[in-house]
């Protein structure tokens, strides 16, 4: 199939959108940064804390040494597990603080839940399990059974300690292991780690005057209480019938679960400070004879082209495979760019191309609004001034017609720059108290807080008992984002100094080599981890690029 290029709008004043831009920043940017966010622990302990899917488990300690610690059992931490069994490697723990594998997709069970990339590129592992998605872009339930579905064919179940939380991790210079304790008085000592708790897994609240106080009830959209609302992951919320509902928070979040909520609250009101530009979704079932005509090694050529597409740019006559609003904007460059004059074709030139097709992509997503909002006012605060990728972008087919019920009020908050107050009974904005039974958090992870809120281990302490949080305080210091120094053995699979991608699954992955055909080359991958460690067996080859560059690092 050919992805076409998408007829943007050009008729708009580009000098105009600039100055709007900025008027829209400004309104919003706060003085207090990432203090208007209150931490997740002492008296808001439960909203992180709490696990509603799973009972804890009563369990023995553990006390051993191993060869490698994984902490974290999402993505990150089961394709580690993965490429352990798949190299060899058995002596290994996988630590998780919930109850199951999953990670974001263990926790996050709101209703309308889905990955907005896609499944195809985003569920990892698809040709080794042998599984086809069954839509284009997949919903939660099914990404989280994918989840277990890794862990029993890699046998990595046996090797999990769920519903534990890390204390403390200290380096023991004699012992030359990781010293790691939990809240279930487990003793592991390991010769390497895996920092694998990725970027979505510490709630983040908003610090709202009052919050404290609201005597309703209230949770965060990645605890969500459906004893409370009825219905699961797929909507049917018939116990909000009767009640008046606040959602804080429209992001990616938000944007899926709020039309849930609107077609089934007796009233919902929705707390927006920026709104999320939200294109089309027009989600579609695996085609089966697409899926069976497919050849080896088609996911990792797939992964690559979604990341060439989204971050690269399209080389000359590339097919743009995945063909949604992530590939639009490059999609539309490459076919302008080979359209030009050799001669034109400058960097400048680039740039401004490039912008044009920035702004006449989120003029057609703004746009677009007015064909489901009716009231000109609601679709005004609908529209989303800013550059793709200021915020994350959305696809959603039903979430701007929810502000078309009678049920449903938009409270835009962008003057206070944020909610004013939580009272007993509801909420504060604009000095107008909105009254309800019940607030839904839907305001994000700790993804760009204090290392120490978003890793949440009390200590962390590398050579000479210098603390990660301290040697990082004013800004990462790594080797490849992948090592830092003092803390030997010690790996981060993503989101610190590495590269990143729309498709984190793909990153993921890019830490281990391909797999290739015959035992030779699991031989060879264990041989570079010997030649860097001669007296240490050997764990996995990890990032190829960081085995040969840091040999003196791993070696000291």
């Amino acid at each position: 199939m050919t992805c076409e290029t998408v007829r943007n709008p050009t008729d708009f004043d580009l000098q105009a959108l600039r100055l709007r831009y900025d008027q829209e920043r400004d309104r919003r940017v706060r003085a207090d940064g990432e203090a208007q966010y209150v931490e997740v622990a002492a008296d808001y302990a439960d909203y992180y804390e709490t696990d509603p899917w799973s009972p804890p488990v009563d369990r023995k300690p553990v006390s051993e040494d191993i060869d490698v610690a994984v902490l974290g059992g999402g993505f990150a931490g089961l394709m580690a597990g993965a490429h352990f069994r798949q190299d060899g490697i058995d002596s290994f723990r996988i630590i998780e603080m919930g109850g199951d594998f999953g990670g974001a997709w263990y926790w996050n069970r709101y209703p309308g839940v889905q990955c907005d990339t896609e499944s195809y590129c985003y569920l990892p592992l698809l040709e080794e399990l042998n599984y086809m998605p069954k839509e284009k872009y997949a919903y939660g339930v099914e990404i989280y059974e994918h989840c277990q579905r890794i862990g029993r064919h890699f046998n990595l179940y046996e090797k999990a300690l769920f519903g534990t939380i890390v204390r403390s991790v200290r380096w023991d210079e004699e012992l030359q292991r990781w010293c790691i304790t939990t809240d279930r008085g487990d003793d592991i000592r390991a010769r390497f780690m895996i920092m694998s708790s990725g970027p979505y897994n510490r709630p983040k609240l908003p610090g709202i005057k009052g919050l404290d106080r609201f005597k309703g009830h209230s949770f965060h959209t990645s605890r969500w209480d459906f004893d409370y609302t009825g219905g699961d992951a797929y909507g049917g919320l018939t116990k909000l019938a009767d009640k008046k509902v606040a959602v804080i928070g429209t992001g990616a979040t938000g944007i899926q679960c709020i039309p849930h909520i609107g077609r089934d609250a007796g009233h919902l009101y929705v707390f927006q400070r920026t709104p999320s530009a939200v294109d089309v979704r027009n989600n579609k079932q695996t085609d089966p004879a697409w899926a069976n005509s497919l050849q080896p090694g088609w996911q990792r050529d797939r992964q690559a082209n979604f990341h060439a597409a989204t971050f690269d740019g399209f080389p000359a006559g590339m097919e743009d495979l995945v063909c949604d609003g992530w590939t639009e904007i490059n999609r539309n460059l490459s076919a302008k760019w080979a359209a030009l004059p050799e001669a034109e074709r400058t960097p400048e030139k680039r740039l401004e191309m490039l912008e044009l097709e920035d702004y006449g992509y989120q003029e057609r997503v703004r746009r677009r609004v007015n064909e489901f909002v009716r009231d000109e006012a609601v679709a005004d605060r609908l529209k989303a001034y800013y550059r793709f990728l200021c915020k994350r972008p959305t696809f959603h087919d039903e979430y701007l017609p929810t502000f078309d019920r009678d049920n449903v009020t938009l409270i835009d908050v962008a003057e206070t720059q944020g909610v004013e107050e939580v009272t007993e009974k509801g909420i504060i904005a604009g000095g107008v108290e909105y009254e309800v039974d019940c607030i839904i958090f839907a305001s994000g992870f700790e993804v760009t807080t204090s290392m120490k809120r978003r890793i949440g281990i009390d200590t962390l302490e590398g050579r000479n008992g210098l603390s990660l949080y301290d040697h990082w305080q004013d800004g990462f210091k790594t080797l490849h984002g992948f090592i830092t120094r003092g803390f030997p053995n010690m790996f981060f699979p993503g989101f610190v100094q590495g590269g990143v991608t729309v498709n984190v699954t793909h990153m993921y992955d890019s830490n281990y080599p391909p797999p290739a055909a015959g035992d030779q080359a699991v031989t060879a991958r264990r041989m570079v981890w010997k030649g860097l460690l001669p007296e240490r067996r050997a764990v996995s080859t990890v990032v190829r690029r960081s085995a040969s560059a840091s040999a003196a690092h791993l070696a000291r």
